[in-house]
């Protein structure tokens, strides 16, 4: 989009006048689409970043907790949990403690799985950077998509009344608390600017090294990898190509942001819109670390029932994505 002309302008100048390099030469492509890729997705970052840290202000988990157990939804449940889901920032990998949270909080377990599905496939970059780099057509279809998903995979293990395959031993937190006094801290409009910022810079500085990993495995490929291997395994209308890439992406762990500049150049290269993004799903929302993790307090049938509804997800929003797109 036109709105990363100026940083187009300067990744070239670094890599055509800074470098002995020309366009159209593999590591020439493959620099300036490090440089360019790494500067737009950190802005975006540090943006998203001190959006979520004002949101988390006004939003802290208590108070969700609150609004999943002391509310009468009507039947909404699944969708409400899904919707607090895309707009609070977790990684798949903070389900331990939100899981026990939310189940010794008595909220059910299908309608904490529908939030913990959301979270990390309908995260802060899907919502904010896919625009920038997809288009909104994409990012609307893949948003939409991934709150089905969540609220389709929540309501069916609900109605398995599978509770009993929880591993631990929760005891519900009887107290309540003083959620609106957590919420409205007595701090000047300067020192939440300040607060957020700082919050903003420490999110966006951790997340660097994942940026720079995801940044670089993508020149690699948009600079190295010949457009026919990409086009064999990813593109073409094999009806296996979306399995594949999304059980390929089930072993991995990586950060929601630091995998976009591998979707970019992965499509860039040829690739299917939705064989690639089944694949970025399953790597941010399914991973052998969360499996791991969650082993912890889910005995098998739950775990291996959560895995499988959650991975037919991830291929089916392939499917679909590779139509209409």
């Amino acid at each position: 989009m036109r709105i990363f002309f100026p940083l187009e302008i300067l990744a070239d100048f670094i890599t055509y006048n800074l470098f002995p390099g020309e366009a159209g030469i593999y590591w020439t492509d493959a620099l300036n689409f490090f440089i360019l890729a790494t500067l737009k997705i950190s802005i975006l970052m540090f943006i998203i970043s001190w959006l979520m840290a004002m949101l988390n202000y006004y939003l802290p988990m208590e108070k969700i907790k609150h609004i999943l157990t002391k509310r009468r939804w009507y039947g909404l449940d699944h969708l409400v949990a899904a919707f607090l889901g895309v707009i609070t920032p977790f990684c798949s990998c903070s389900s331990i403690p939100l899981f026990v949270g939310f189940v010794g909080a008595g909220i059910p377990l299908g309608v904490t799985l529908s939030f913990l599905i959301s979270s990390p496939l309908v995260n802060e970059a899907s919502l904010i950077i896919f625009p920038a780099l997809f288009g909104w057509e994409l990012t609307i279809a893949y948003n939409v998509i991934g709150v089905i998903i969540a609220i389709m995979a929540g309501t069916i293990i609900g109605k398995l009344g599978m509770e009993k395959y929880i591993a631990i031993k929760i005891k519900p937190n009887k107290t309540e608390p003083n959620i609106i006094e957590e919420a409205t801290k007595k701090l000047t409009k300067k020192q939440l600017c300040q607060q957020w910022g700082q919050s903003a810079w420490n999110l966006t500085t951790s997340t660097m090294p994942y940026i720079i990993i995801g940044v670089g495995i993508g020149a690699l490929i948009k600079g190295f990898v010949p457009a026919f291997i990409v086009e064999k395994v990813l593109a073409g209308n094999n009806w296996w190509s979306v399995p594949l890439a999304t059980i390929l992406g089930v072993p991995l762990y990586a950060n929601g942001v630091g995998v976009i500049p591998i979707v970019e150049a992965l499509i860039a290269k040829g690739a299917n819109v939705g064989t690639t993004f089944a694949f970025m799903t399953a790597t941010v929302t399914l991973s052998i670390p969360q499996l791991l993790l969650l082993k912890k307090v889910m005995k098998w049938p739950l775990l291996l029932t959560y895995y499988g509804i959650v991975t037919i997800g991830m291929i089916i929003m392939g499917y679909i994505l590779n139509f209409i797109f």
